[in-house]
């Protein structure tokens, strides 16, 4: 992408306002926080501490607002902790400049680092570094520092009571993520109907999976509908797939065609019922209709073979699937192989975070690490703004490194995007605060009052966009900084002047250290390759033993396969937003590549919807295949990362020995293999070079350089997927 095209783009998104589902209840009872403490602290102390609570209030209120599977009112009083200690450091070191700048270094690395932990740990961290540049110019002693940080825990703490005594919508998140999962299945039902070779986008199950891992006190409390239906979701996926398969499935036309798709459609029918019946928390209700069409006459069944295996396994789980919606999710938890309710899956607590922190944070404490090249551009932006701030001959120079430290990601097209959303929202809240105040002269209630409405609308438009909420946001300010005396024409060319310094700044530092995606998309296509390798040659294996003792690896292998999956798809996202080109690597054949490794996956998915019962006859030539294919995908990887074609010859010799001495006991797993080894020709084609094409590099350069551009004047082509992306942060 040229970098005009990036810029057209950066502007897009960051003005961009999106229509989503609005939530009043929420936004009214994070504003009645603010309220509370504001109104306390105006009655009781003074101004100046009404603003000191209000920050704490309204920045707990904002991590809230955070996807995130802890309980809210954990989150709101870890968030006004952490504020209230960067507070008290900042005072603390506050005295002398220089030992100042080098607390805001070192609480800035660490802030950086917080994004290794997730979204939610680096958006609160962020703010911690901002109040921690506000709040020190606020006491006056040591004293009142300590006063000043026990009003913003304040904040966290009525925060974290409001959701406690006025709870809205509990475990919704969570019903959300599970219900999104059926839904996702239930549009892939329909596309395969008319498409049998479509994708699915993992991201929806991998939601789902982490939602359901819960802290041990959240296992006893959790909603039954929330127990065991996410593993029913996982077993359906791939046995609609296999039904309108016609390489294993129904064949391409036909009677047994037109009933697959029948299945398909009911089964669409009866997913989105739970999915309805999940998120809403209401019993569920399918049209009678498709129960019928899911009914198997074992006289009068057309389907045949592989294809009829599948529509009785299909039947069977979506009769779970009803039975556990209307049962609260109790008689259809999730099994272990031995019958037995398989234990929740278990997330430490928050004091006991400690050593997933570590172990995170070191994970991330390298060069190439975007998450560490984040942290080191804060490290260094944040001091320098505040030096530039303090330099300038303008009140609140602090407004400076405020911006730059909230409008950082680890990624460019972020970075840049939400620098253009807060120049634009600042303009409009400070013209729209700036109205009112010479409209209404309020003084310091009034101003409080105007700052809580602002607060309201700001956590009402979070999910809308960074510009929408942005507005308010700087109204916010506008009004807390004239409840605290402050001038409001001061303010108003402050901020202005300031935040686009502040932004401008982070621009600035990610050209300079910057952390491209797209120089590393080969190691995540390599990664990828890698991941599904180990889940085929995990699922072929099984036919080999059908004891059952590799279920185990396959799940493993299919988690691991499909992280690799998301790895990849976010870095290609992120990749075609960048002003970069990969030298090896056009958009054309990541694509490619792209579709290849799906086309992998599926193969494998297919055979492991049809694995082998305990007692079945082993297949011993799947055995060897499955080494074949581990060591062969292994070293395709690293060729992969070192710009060397991959090479299949172990799986192309095992499955030519398996053909000849083939005896025809599963005819599913050899075809399987078959698929297996047209993917991974499809993935050379892709990627691969020809010795002339190796010789000629540079005119093949600038030839793919010259076809990108074309690209880039035509619309983007979206995948197939049926699925939303990944919600963005709401900070």
């Amino acid at each position: 992408m040229t970098w005009l095209r990036a810029l057209r783009e950066i502007v897009r998104s960051g003005l961009a306002i999106e229509r989503t589902r609005l939530e009043p209840l929420l936004a009214l009872r994070a504003a009645a926080g603010v309220a509370i403490v504001i109104g306390l602290a105006l009655w009781l102390v003074s101004p100046a501490y009404a603003t000191s609570a209000a920050f704490g209030a309204f920045s707990s209120g904002t991590a809230t607002f955070q996807r995130s599977w802890r309980p809210r009112k954990v989150i709101a009083l870890a968030a006004g902790a952490a504020l209230a200690l960067s507070t008290f450091l900042g005072y603390l070191a506050g005295s002398h400049t220089v030992s100042f700048l080098l607390l805001l270094i070192a609480w800035s690395f660490l802030a950086g680092m917080a994004w290794a932990i997730g979204t939610t740990a680096g958006i609160v961290a962020a703010a911690t570094v901002g109040i921690m540049l506000v709040t020190v110019t606020l006491p006056t002693s040591v004293g009142q520092a300590l006063e000043h940080a026990g009003v913003i825990a304040l904040g966290g703490v009525v925060q974290a009571m409001l959701i406690l005594l006025f709870p809205i919508r509990r475990w919704g998140a969570h019903r959300d993520a599970l219900a999104d999962a059926f839904a996702a299945v239930a549009d892939y039902a329909r596309r395969l109907r008319h498409y049998p070779m479509a994708p699915f986008d993992p991201q929806p199950m991998m939601t789902a999976r982490n939602a359901a891992a819960v802290t041990p006190s959240q296992a006893r409390r959790r909603p039954a509908a929330l127990h065991g239906a996410r593993g029913l979701a996982e077993r359906i996926r791939p046995i609609v797939a296999s039904l309108a398969d016609p390489r294993v499935g129904a064949p391409d036309e036909g009677p047994e065609r037109d009933r697959a798709r029948e299945l398909l459609a009911a089964a669409a029918e009866v997913l989105d019922a739970a999915a309805r019946s999940i998120r809403r928390g209401t019993p569920v209700q399918v049209p009678s209709q498709a129960m019928e069409v899911l009914r198997i006459d074992e006289e009068d069944e057309v389907l045949e073979g592989p294809a009829r295996q599948a529509a009785v396994k299909l039947a069977n789980l979506l009769g779970e699937v009803l039975e556990t919606a209307e049962s609260g999710g109790t008689h259809g938890a999730a099994t272990t192989d031995g019958g037995a309710e398989a234990p929740p899956l278990l997330r430490p607590t928050m004091f006991r975070l400690g050593p997933v922190v570590l172990r995170a944070t070191r994970r991330e404490l390298h060069r190439d690490s975007p998450v560490f090249r984040h942290a080191v551009r804060l490290a260094a932006v944040a001091p320098l703004g505040q030096l530039l701030g303090s330099w300038l001959p303008l009140g609140h120079g602090y407004w400076v490194p405020i911006t730059s430290v909230l409008v950082m990601r680890p990624d460019f097209h972020q970075t840049y995007s939400r620098a253009v959303g807060r120049f634009a929202g600042t303009l409009v809240g400070v013209a729209l605060a700036t109205g009112v105040v010479q409209l209404a002269h309020p003084d310091a209630y009034l101003s409080g009052a105007l700052a809580v409405v602002s607060a309201a609308l700001t956590y009402l438009l979070m999910r809308t966009g960074y510009v929408a909420s942005q507005s308010f946001t700087a109204a916010y300010v506008v009004f807390l900084l004239g409840m605290g005396g402050q001038e409001w024409h001061q303010t108003v060319r402050d901020r202005v002047l300031l935040t686009l310094l502040g932004g401008a700044l982070a621009m600035l530092a990610y050209l300079i250290f910057p952390a491209w995606e797209t120089p590393r998309l080969l190691d995540r296509l390599a990664d990828w390759l890698a991941a599904n390798g180990r889940y085929a040659a995990a699922v072929v294996r099984s036919y080999a033993d059908p004891a059952g003792r590799h279920s185990a690896d396959v799940r493993q292998a299919l988690l691991a396969s499909r992280e690799a999956d998301a790895a990849w798809d976010e870095a290609f996202e992120r990749a075609k937003q960048e002003p970069v080109r990969h030298r090896w690597l056009t958009r054309r054949e990541a694509e490619d590549a792209e579709e290849a490794l799906k086309s992998l996956g599926q193969a494998a998915m297919l055979l492991e919807t049809h694995l082998p019962e305990r007692g079945a006859r082993p297949v011993p030539e799947a055995e060897r295949f499955a080494e074949a294919l581990e060591e062969d995908t292994a070293q395709a990887a690293q060729d992969t990362r070192e710009r060397r074609d991959p090479a299949w010859d172990r799986v192309e010799e095992a499955l030519e020995d398996w053909e000849k001495s083939d005896s025809g006991r599963d005819p599913v797993v050899r075809r399987g293999a078959e698929l297996l080894v047209q993917a991974l020709e499809e993935l050379t084609t892709a990627v691969g070079r020809t010795p002339l094409e190796r010789d000629i590099e540079s005119s093949r350069q600038e030839l793919r350089a010259r076809e990108e551009e074309e690209e880039e004047g035509e619309p983007r082509r979206e995948r197939d997927t049926g699925t939303p992306p990944p919600p963005k942060d709401t900070e």
